[in-house]
């Protein structure tokens, strides 16, 4: 996406360098991201940052919660970027595995809970962060 050697980005006149830690929690803590879901759920992450000019820079499931360290331009808002994240993974999960998640969840297009945890990160916290994201699962 970006030179990583230069810390902040220009687009016109425009300098930015803007990261945020998401969390995305199943709904009613359901213990889902395991058993290949976890890894479709990466996947699905990934593919749909790669269409929006997003950059993961890391990203790790536990049972029932993804972190996410996300790299984004300032024409994005942070709630749109995780309302979109959820909206399609929520999408492709019940394509995938309709007669798993109709076992957990009896309306379909549920799969996150309604809220999240969002915050932005600065350069010095980043690489913690990464390090923290790394050691979950």
């Amino acid at each position: 996406m970006h030179n990583h050697k230069n810390r902040y980005y220009h687009k016109n006149r425009h300098k930015y360098n803007l990261k945020a830690h998401i969390v995305l929690v199943s709904k009613y803590r359901k213990p889902l991201l395991q058993y290949g879901i976890d890894c479709f759920v990466k996947e699905a992450i990934t593919y749909i940052a790669e269409h929006r000019n997003w950059n993961i820079i890391a990203m790790e499931t536990d049972i029932d919660h993804i972190h996410i360290l996300l790299e984004y331009d300032t024409t994005e808002c942070l709630c749109n970027i995780v309302s979109t994240i959820k909206r399609q993974t929520t999408y492709y999960l019940w394509i995938k595995y309709p007669t798993l998640l109709s076992k957990h969840y009896w309306k379909k297009h549920i799969f996150w809970s309604d809220g999240y945890f969002a915050c932005s990160v600065g350069e010095v916290s980043a690489s913690t962060i990464e390090k923290y994201i790394a050691e979950q699962g």
